[in-house]
């Protein structure tokens, strides 16, 4: 990894892809063709994109039994206690809607009401990931989200990964369709005759589909245009190189735009970290990905001190970020911009990934600026209530018309001074 000394503003090298016009021309066309062929456009597409050839997009119940029998017992058990543990972090963020009444006897309020339906997207492809399964559905039916759809290319088999099948089922998603890419959400969005249209996508995917949720967003609601996975590590003298680099890896060996930087004040830690990457990556099974990442967007940064580091942090903005320094937990009020925090040595990013309980849908490429992980207000939507007294409308009713005016609209003016006579 490339070790750089830094004393004021660094940017990180963004990795985030917007396509190209051609990539945008191809999603465009597979939208209208799924929206006029509805599901033959869905089988054309697996057999030319996914190249295989499925005779139903539907998986069926046999699917679903064959993917428990290539899953041990114990892995089930760990999606259990993983989607516990993921329940109960989201319960906690459930809302409740409210009024209040006003001396004058207004009553204002609002209302929080589930969405109706909500399409999953579970990326298939370099790697099968049943946590991707747990951290879309589980916040969204702790909402209150009565229909579920899920999406997710099949394999050269024609199936879905064991894993991902298992985890929705075991999470009691009726329906899951074997279709990726951008036609899987043209489908989500539109419908075909086999798959009923959602009001909100959710869920991460390769070019192809982050294009096409730009595409569609508008005629449906999507949780965010998700760049690909980012860490930063913040450390001093204290943290031990080898746990820093198998971390920086964990996010290397995602994909080969994936970004990877440790900032620590240490030029000694910077060292033995770059070594250690080193070492590391040669024995990696996905040693080629993860090469290709941290030559291109990997980074150490050494700044003069550990405030200095700190400001550089905020100013990364990670996905995901860990402060392996003495008395870490204390540095965590001076972070103003990550989208996950983890705290100490023991808290490996990997840890969030399946486990602990926070989601693991976070903003990338700088948007922990202004954005937040995918949570429960996700799945909501909030009404407001106005019911305004005769009291109320008669000692404020000359002060909205005068506004109402100030902008020119006379209408609006005399909508309210018609209840004033």
């Amino acid at each position: 990894m490339r070790i750089q000394r830094v004393a004021g503003s660094v940017s990180l090298k963004r990795s985030l892809d917007s396509g190209t016009e051609e990539q945008r021309k191809t999603v465009l066309s597979i939208i209208e063709d799924v929206k006029k062929n509805g599901d033959q456009a869905l089988l054309d597409y697996t057999e030319k994109f996914d190249g295989v050839k499925v005779s139903h997009i539907k998986v069926s119940e046999i699917e679903i039994t064959d993917a428990y029998e290539k899953t041990g017992t114990e892995i089930i058990s760990v999606i259990h206690e993983a989607a516990q543990n993921i329940r109960d972090f989201h319960n906690r963020q459930v809302r409740e809607s409210w009024m209040t009444m006003k001396e004058d006897g207004t009553i204002l309020g609002q209302k929080i009401t589930p969405l109706d339906s909500v399409g999953v997207y579970v990326p298939g492809g370099k790697a099968a990931y049943p946590s991707s399964v747990l951290m879309n559905v589980i916040p969204a039916q702790v909402a209150g989200v009565k229909r579920i759809v899920m999406t997710s290319p099949p394999g050269k088999d024609g199936t879905i990964p064991a894993g991902v099948l298992v985890a929705a089922n075991e999470l009691g998603i009726k329906e899951i369709y074997k279709v990726g890419g951008a036609q899987a959400i043209a489908a989500l969005a539109y419908g075909t005759e086999t798959i009923q249209p959602v009001d909100k996508i959710t869920g991460p995917g390769n070019i192809y589909v982050a294009l096409a949720k730009r595409e569609v967003f508008g005629d449906v609601a999507i949780d965010m245009i998700a760049g690909p996975s980012e860490i930063v590590v913040l450390a001093d003298d204290t943290a031990l190189a080898n746990e820093v680099a198998a971390d920086l890896l964990s996010q290397a060996e995602h994909d080969e735009r994936a970004s990877s930087i440790l900032v620590t004040a240490s030029m000694e830690l910077a060292e033995k970290v770059a070594v250690e990457v080193k070492k590391q990556l040669a024995t990696l099974p996905r040693t080629e990905i993860a090469k290709a990442s941290i030559e291109d967007f990997g980074a150490i940064y050494v700044t003069e001190d550990l405030e200095e580091a700190i400001k550089v942090v905020n100013e990364l903005a990670p996905e995901h970020l860990e402060i392996i320094t003495k008395d870490a937990i204390e540095l965590v009020g001076k972070i103003r911009h990550a989208g996950a925090i983890f705290v100490g040595r023991y808290s490996s990013e990997p840890v969030g990934d399946y486990f602990a309980g926070p989601n693991h849908v976070l903003p990338t490429n700088g948007t922990a600026r202004f954005s937040s992980p995918l949570n429960i207000d996700d799945f909501v939507k909030k009404s407001s209530i106005i019911a305004y007294s005769e009291k109320a409308i008669k000692q404020n009713g000359p002060k909205i018309a005068a506004f109402a005016r100030l902008e020119g609209l006379e209408a609006h003016a005399r909508a309210v001074e018609e209840r004033l006579k």
